[in-house]
C-alpha cells in the first residue's frame, strides 16, 4: 500500500528542488526527515512539509505503521511560470520569470 501527498504551484525553481529529492528517494521516513531538517535550502523545508503530510496520510487513512514507511518516489514537476517585468539596462523592460513547482511524494510500506 502506498500513500501520497502533493503540493501544487509552490514558488520554487524545479531544477533546484530536484537536487534535494534525489537525496531522499529510497530512504526511511525518519532518515529522510533528518536529512531535510539539516539542509539549509528553501526546497528542503517545503519538501519536508509534503513528506510529513504523506506520512500522516499513510497513518490515518491507510492505517500503516510509521516505522515501516519509506520514500518510494519524490517527484518535482514544472508548474506555471509567473511572467513579471523589471527595468533592465538603459531603461529597457526585461522579463523576469518566477518558476513554480508541483511536489509529489509517495510513501510505501516495506514488506
Amino acid at each position: 500500500m502506498e500513500a501520497r501527498a502533493t503540493a501544487r504551484t509552490v514558488l520554487l525553481v524545479p531544477r533546484k528542488a530536484r537536487l534535494v529529492t534525489r537525496i531522499i528517494q529510497g530512504k526511511s521516513i525518519a532518515e529522510a526527515s533528518d536529512i531535510l531538517n539539516n539542509m539549509n535550502k528553501k526546497s528542503a523545508r517545503l519538501i519536508n512539509k509534503v513528506l510529513i503530510s504523506a506520512t500522516a496520510n499513510a497513518e490515518n487513512n491507510l492505517k500503516l505503521d510509521k516505522n515501516n514507511l519509506f520514500v518510494k518516489s519524490a517527484v518535482i514537476n514544472d508548474g506555471p511560470i509567473l511572467k513579471r517585468h523589471r527595468f533592465g539596462s538603459r531603461s529597457h523592460i526585461d522579463r523576469h520569470d518566477k518558476k513554480t513547482s508541483h511536489i509529489t511524494i509517495v510513501v510505501a510500506e516495506k514488506n
